[in-house]
């Protein structure tokens, strides 16, 4: 190419692009990285350099995650990014599988974490708990905001793969984030990115086992935060739910009642009630005399 081409503008096609002639050859990549970049003078030095600098620009890959602003700039102000914490070295076949995501979902922002290495708070408790050698995945997709301050605070979401990890496990969970037939957990805040130490280990193992407890503890009455009859609504509720759940587990043979049966037990015991009350009801006129009898 013809760099010092003038163009219509008056430019030539080195001033418009902004492409330093100086460096001999003058190598500049465009299309799927953007505008037109060029290509550094250390990366000419051997052929070898020019095609691993070329490969990593133009084939699709996974952004390696070193730092906070690499988490957030690389992963978490993507509209969706699939994130793979890795517990250690992955096998080929991880690797392999991951090659395939990136080249089946051109759309999505992969990315890598050392998890042996670091810790990401906020979002740990949501993932299987580390243990070294097993990888774990997780996609983010953005609600709303952005890194300027224009775009507002950035709010993000999760699904992680509470499965094994293959192929087609991640690839399921990526297509169901997309159709929206996975509808991802809304963070209250931004996962941290921070470095790997027994006192952040320890914090976070604490949080985990708070939220379980929290799940395994028996639900309370909304009221009186007691399970307990304390002889309210809410609490004869639930001591009559209780009483019928033990009569049924003691009684194997007990079949529901069907509503037209419901409504016949109820007609014969109002017809019970009826009787009983005539039994019991003294004639009006009989009543006046008795009444007129006293006063005399």
């Amino acid at each position: 190419m013809d760099c010092a081409h003038i163009l219509p503008s008056g430019k030539t096609i080195h001033e418009k692009f902004k492409l330093n002639l100086k460096k001999r050859p003058t190598i500049f990549v465009s299309g799927k990285v953007g505008p037109p970049k060029q290509v550094s003078e250390k990366h000419l030095k051997t052929g070898h350099m020019l095609t691993k600098l070329l490969k990593g620009m133009l084939e699709p890959h996974a952004a390696k995650i070193a730092s906070a602003s690499d988490f957030k700039t690389k992963c978490l102000n993507k509209n969706i990014c699939a994130l793979l914490l890795k517990g250690g070295s992955p096998p080929q076949a991880l690797k392999d599988a991951v090659k395939n995501l990136l080249s089946s979902y051109e759309d999505v922002q992969f990315a890598s974490v050392d998890s042996q290495t670091m810790l990401l708070p906020g979002l740990e408790e949501h993932l299987p708990e580390y243990e070294t050698g097993h990888h774990r995945f997780v996609v983010f997709k953005k609600v709303s905001g952005g890194l300027d301050a224009k775009d507002g605070r950035l709010i993000t979401s999760i699904a992680p793969l509470n499965e094994s990890i293959s192929f087609n496990n991640m690839s399921t969970l990526i297509n169901n984030v997309q159709n929206g037939s996975t509808k991802p957990k809304k963070l209250s805040s931004i996962p941290q990115f921070k470095t790997r130490s027994k006192k952040l280990e320890e914090a976070e193992k604490a949080k985990r086992e708070r939220a379980n407890k929290k799940k395994e503890a028996p639900k309370q009455n909304p009221s009186t935060g007691s399970t307990d009859n304390d002889g309210s609504k809410e609490g004869r509720k639930a001591e009559r739910e209780k009483r019928r759940a033990e009569h049924r587990s003691n009684n194997p043979d007990y079949k529901e009642m069907t509503p037209e049966q419901k409504a016949e037990m109820e007609r014969k015991r109002r017809a019970r009630m009826e009787q009983e009350s005539q039994k019991w009801n003294i004639d009006g006129e009989e009543e006046g005399e008795a009444a007129d009898d006293d006063y005399d």
